[in-house]
């Protein structure tokens, strides 16, 4: 049974496990030619959202949206540009690196590209190994939790000694979750982790992640574009346009009644397997805007079909729009 880390968990119910409030980053562009002024990326524009002990929050949106730049600022891989970051009610966004570090085991991250985040000069034994060396563990606690960690992962110890290159893209993603679960962390953040996988492949890690969850009360803060992945795996999603929240609710009630416009119009772009029951497609004009030059007031207003004059001039604030869901639109909602 792996250990959970349960004496570095807070008990009061009240606080949740992760907190981002008005969570900005932007980046500098130099200024042109003529020496101009520089102008910003506005990768992340203010988001905020809880997540609670032992649930998936998903993120979703197109690329560029801003989900994986959202992951890893929460992660502290990038330095955020305004806004703070709570981990259990301890604001972490500007701790020094070195009183970041005992924290640094609570959060880990599983990364998109498999292969890319794994050192090929290393065995399969020595990269899951590395954060608990890192942290001060023996030799004979290393080789014991490596061997305890691949068999949770579903993989065999005989490729302990083994290099990433002789892994299939499956077995080099259970690596990766291995080597995230090594120092029983209470936050796991997924930056599209199963995008790289054939389907089949997929659902055997999704299923290896709900089951970690089930089994460690471990959080997961979950990016994906895969909504039909995001539905499985989820208990809430939040939905990202142009490096804002612009909905977020729990799984059944947003997929089963999305109430912002883009919410909408993402929906009804995913497939249904029933050829007789087709999906009503909502077709958005126009293309996603510059982050360097997002539009005054709603940042959507340029696409929706229902943009009034106020959607041009003020950006909506998250209200509630019923069954614990908000949305940052001035449509009126019943």
């Amino acid at each position: 049974m792996l250990e959970t880390g349960g004496g570095r968990v807070n008990t009061d119910a009240g606080i949740p496990l992760l907190e981002v409030r008005g969570l900005k980053k932007h980046y500098p562009v130099p200024g042109g030619w003529f020496g101009g002024p520089g102008r910003q990326v506005r990768a992340l524009d203010g988001i905020s959202f809880k997540l609670q002990r032992g649930s998936t929050l998903g993120i979703v949106g197109e690329s560029g949206c801003g989900k994986s730049t959202a992951a890893k600022t929460i992660m502290r891989l990038i330095e955020p540009t305004g806004g703070q970051i709570l981990i259990d009610g301890l604001d972490i966004t500007a701790m020094s690196r070195a009183a970041f570090r005992p924290h640094r085991k609570d959060v880990q991250i599983v990364f998109q590209d498999p292969y890319a985040s794994l050192n090929p000069r290393m065995s399969a034994g020595a990269i899951v190994a590395e954060p608990l060396r890192n942290f001060g563990a023996g030799r004979v606690e290393r080789e014991q939790r490596v061997r305890q960690l691949f068999d949770r992962v579903g993989l065999h110890r005989e490729s302990l000694g083994k290099y990433p290159h002789e892994f299939s893209g499956g077995q080099r993603q259970r690596l990766g979750i291995a080597r995230a679960l090594a120092l029983n962390p209470r936050l796991i953040v997924c930056d599209e982790p199963v995008s790289a996988l054939d389907v089949s492949i997929q659902a055997q890690v999704i299923n290896l992640l709900m089951d970690l969850q089930d089994e460690l009360g471990i959080s997961y803060l979950f990016v994906a574009h895969d909504l039909a992945v995001v539905q499985h795996i989820c208990d809430r999603v939040a939905v990202m346009y142009l490096g804002r929240i612009v909905e977020i609710g729990d799984r059944g009630t947003l997929f089963a009644s999305p109430r912002h416009p883009y919410t909408q119009a993402l929906l009804a772009a995913v497939p249904v397997p029933d050829p007789g029951n087709p999906r009503r497609h909502i077709l958005l004009g126009g293309d996603v805007p510059s982050p360097m030059a997002p539009p005054s007031g709603c940042h959507f207003h340029t696409r929706c079909p229902f943009a009034m004059e106020r959607c041009r001039l003020e950006a909506p604030l998250l209200r509630p729009a019923g069954n614990g869901s908000e949305v940052a639109c001035h449509l009126d909602f019943p």
